[in-house]
């Protein structure tokens, strides 16, 4: 197949779309992420099968209902979307060495090692679904890649879907093939460490069950690499530029990913926990693409108002940082050694947890705000620049 993509774009101001949609991003996945928090077990249940939304159907109640909605607009959907962003990133590195006459990787590799370290400590002392450390492996992969030739690129873009999707396949007939049983009770060692244990007893927990907790992006590095690679294609296609061709390129994603993604994240949803992983790994990537569509249509046409697109892009020009911070806000909200409100709350119903997801949405907002009116950069984003920064040599 010809590749259809226009010449590359290149830009050397800040698109303001893509922090808009790195906020949206940030705060989507936290709308997965409060569940795990929340839950018994916490990080542990995960792989107890505890992030499977309610059965809407079998209670029809407002708060079945609403969370069920709530997490089946988020759940894989914008962490797709984050994936998709970093590759668009990844790519505006590539152009910006580029345009500096410099070789690519360059110092690109040192930039991934310094992720893989921040995503590690995050791993060890806050969360154990960190994204980072996978991204950090990704992107060196499909940092090399971009310094090969387009049809290098294309041929391990559908290799790469490819093989995930088989993964994927293969796992939910797994799945399928194994006779009902009882539901999973979470696991009583784990409910305590998350409701009464320490600090250093959690991280330590983290670090005996490393492999287990670091399965997803095994899982998921196929997909990893595609949606890395489709976000370098869309950016050099123009499609979070505020052109013609940027606008018609959002239009087709917005009608493709939300007529096919809908449907069939309804379809995987309905399917039951069979389908679990090819909803989140399969389905939900199809309908992220729907969402950078129609999110830039409702920029396009002045849709949202400009605090709300204003807020999203300060998230988004501190992503990194506030990724980091909401995990640590809702550890120290919901873990035993600080406020415990998972323990406290756990069994009164779903409406505690969405509302912890608009009060540190709102804290991530506020203080996005307040730190950018003195600094160009996120506290964590600031620190990476400053260690990665080459040395200037002072004048002999």
């Amino acid at each position: 197949m010809a590749d259809t993509l226009a010449p590359v774009v290149r830009t050397t101001t800040r698109l303001p779309l893509l922090d808009i949609l790195r906020g949206a991003a940030i705060l989507g996945t936290l709308m997965t992420n409060v569940w795990i928090f929340a839950s018994p077990g916490s990080e542990w249940s995960v792989l107890q099968g505890g992030m499977k939304a309610p059965d809407a159907l079998a209670d029809p109640s407002a708060a079945t209902l609403a969370e069920a909605v709530f997490r089946f607009l988020a759940d894989g959907k914008f962490l797709a979307l984050l994936t998709v962003l970093f590759g668009v990133g990844l790519a505006i590195q590539f152009d910006a060495a580029a345009r500096r006459g410099e070789r690519w990787p360059g110092r690109y590799p040192k930039r991934a090692a310094f992720l893989f370290v921040e995503g590690t400590v995050h791993f060890v002392l806050v969360f154990a679904w960190d994204v980072l450390m996978g991204y950090a492996v990704t992107a060196l992969l499909v940092a090399w890649l971009l310094a090969r030739s387009e049809k290098v690129r294309r041929a391990a873009l559908w290799t790469a879907a490819g093989m995930h999707l088989a993964l994927v396949g293969l796992l939910t007939l797994d799945a399928l093939s194994r006779p009902d049983g009882a539901p999973k009770a979470p696991d009583p060692a784990a409910v305590d460490l998350y409701a009464h244990g320490s600090w250093p007893a959690q991280a330590a927990f983290r670090l005996e069950h490393v492999a287990a907790l670091r399965i997803e992006p095994v899982i998921s590095f196929g997909l990893l690499v595609f949606l890395f690679l489709l976000g370098v294609r869309l950016h050099r296609a123009g499609a979070f530029t505020a052109t013609a061709e940027g606008r018609r390129i959002r239009i087709r994603l917005a009608g493709w990913g939300l007529g096919l993604g809908l449907p069939l994240n309804c379809a995987t949803t309905l399917g039951g926990g069979d389908f679990y992983l090819l909803g989140r790994y399969g389905a939900a990537p199809l309908l992220a693409l729907g969402y950078i569509g129609l999110i830039g249509i409702a920029l396009d046409r002045l849709w949202v108002p400009a605090p709300v697109t204003r807020a999203l892009g300060r998230i988004g020009r501190t992503a990194l940082s506030c990724y980091v911070a909401q995990n640590l806000l809702c550890v120290l909200l919901c873990y035993g050694f600080g406020l415990g409100l998972a323990a406290r709350l756990g069994g009164s119903g779903p409406w505690w947890v969405m509302g912890l997801w608009a009060g540190v949405s709102l804290t991530l907002a506020a203080g996005s705000w307040l730190w950018l009116r003195r600094f160009d950069r996120g506290p964590l984003e600031g620190l990476q620049h400053a260690v990665l920064s080459p040395r200037r040599r002072s004048p002999a």
